[in-house]
């Protein structure tokens, strides 16, 4: 009993570090590096983090060690050692019959010109829906009910209500919840629907899988015999030119069968840079619905929804309390609110508004920024140096950065383009104006780069 307890605990603590580390990390990176770890060991001076494969080890040892460190140090778990062990009960679960359309065979698999096995194109890319993403766990706010209402017709016309059905925001604000709820729903009134819900960066990875092992056709067939395809984040395609002319195929013969197709982006289609033109258009000709962030209500239901769902009745005054956290973004709320169960948990208390505000006060104290320490941080981000990213140099690994500077200038401190200019030693205030633009312009559709900016951020409010 003791120790059941214990790996409860354990498993709280980690599933709170994995949701603030989400809000730090692209999507497409939090499920192919966190999603399926596990804490092993909770020790005095060491802390032994379970992940599936040796690839997951060397990139948590070499990229986000740091990162994992401070989320659990956040925390109050302040550990002289930290290892990464495979272990493998870490593994994400099997799918069952029902799921999996495709069960691998290796007798059938054909070899790539190499010798080397290919891997069917079933693999671990297919993530399949959250069952817990259900429209009774969704909170309906100003800023939603549209989408919602969208959503709830789809799920009760698919293939002949808002088809394609395009939801778009910013990060954060229940896009991915409210699209697999659409799908878990035709599932449970169908469960022999076939129901196939993929990230683009999945898809992007499948795709290219499909080219390098030559199963083209399995992969076709895959998506384009679904009931209901569901793809999150559709703008990252934009830059993938043969992508894009497959998602192209695969959209018109799904559509032609009148099967149902529903995308989320963080933009609208016509927005959304390199795009195709034909593409652009198919995405704009069923229904496009705009999810606002929440206001200040819908984030308190949202804080106490996601209580009972750890099993405790929040109080109103302290889902009034983190709701008031400068937040725009359901996940940031779900991450505070996880560090405060966490937290009361391993103290046996109950969340209380004096618990919350010893906790996360700090969290309020605006950091005094300036100029010059937006340019340090960028510069240490990129290891360049004052002088190299403030000089005349024009090479890409400087220009960048420096672009970069003049972008959280402008977005962090509201400087105008002359301030900017003179700050990072140059002469033009429209070089200012254009490296604003383009940062702005790529981000958008840029992961990379918006990781980029989001940790630099992290590094100034920290």
């Amino acid at each position: 009993m003791v120790f059941d307890e214990s790996r409860a605990r354990d498993d709280e603590i980690w599933q709170a570090v994995l949701g603030e580390i989400e809000l730090s990390v692209s999507p497409g990176s939090f499920i192919t590096w966190f999603k399926n770890t596990r804490l092993l060991r909770n020790g005095d001076e060491t802390i032994v983090i379970g992940v599936n494969n040796i690839f997951s080890k060397q990139q948590l040892e070499l990229k986000y060690d740091k990162l994992i460190r401070d989320t659990l140090e956040k925390n109050n778990i302040v550990p002289k050692k930290l290892e990464y062990k495979i272990h493998s009960t870490v593994s994400p679960k099997k799918t069952s019959a029902k799921e999996s359309d495709e069960p691998v065979i290796l007798d059938q698999i054909e070899q790539p010109k190499n010798g080397t096995t290919a891997p069917s194109v079933a693999h671990t890319y297919r993530q399949g829906l959250n069952e817990k993403y259900i429209f009774e766990t969704f909170v309906v706010g100003g800023g939603n009910e549209l989408a919602f209402a969208a959503c709830q017709a789809v799920a009760d016309h698919p293939g002949t209500k808002y088809n394609p059905l395009f939801v778009y925001g910013g990060v954060g604000i229940g896009k991915t919840h409210i699209i697999q709820a659409v799908g878990n729903e035709i599932l449970r009134r169908d469960a022999t629907k076939k129901v196939v819900y993929i990230t683009s960066e999945q898809f992007v990875q499948e795709f290219i899988d499909a080219v390098r092992y030559r199963k083209a056709s399995e992969f076709a067939n895959h998506y384009r015999t679904a009931d209901v395809l569901i793809i999150d984040d559709i703008q990252f395609i934009s830059t993938k030119e043969k992508t894009q002319e497959e998602f192209f195929h695969t959209f018109n013969a799904l559509q032609q069968a009148n099967k149902q197709i529903i995308l989320s982006s963080d933009q609208p289609p016509h927005t959304i840079a390199t795009l195709e033109d034909r593409l652009k258009s198919r995405l704009s000709m069923g229904m496009t619905v705009d999810m606002q962030a929440p206001d200040f209500e819908t984030r308190c239901a949202i804080l106490k929804n996601k209580s009972q769902q750890h099993g405790l009745e929040l109080d109103h005054d302290v889902a009034e309390y983190i709701a008031n956290f400068p937040q725009t973004n359901v996940r940031e709320l779900e991450g505070l609110l996880n560090q405060l169960i966490a937290f009361c948990e391993m103290r046996n208390i109950t969340p209380s508004l004096a618990v919350a505000q010893g906790l996360l006060g700090a969290r309020t104290r605006p950091k005094h920024i300036t100029a010059k320490s937006v340019i340090e941080k960028t510069a240490r981000y990129f290891s360049l140096s004052i002088d190299e990213i403030t000089s005349a140099k024009r090479d890409k690994d400087i220009v960048v950065p420096r672009q970069i500077a003049m972008y959280l200038l402008r977005s962090e401190l509201h400087l105008s383009f002359p301030k900017i200019t003179r700050e990072l030693g140059r002469k033009d205030h429209t070089t200012a104006m254009h490296s604003v633009e383009k940062i702005e312009h790529e981000i958008n559709y840029d992961p990379d780069l918006k990781q980029c900016v989001s940790e630099i951020k992290e590094r100034l409010y920290a």
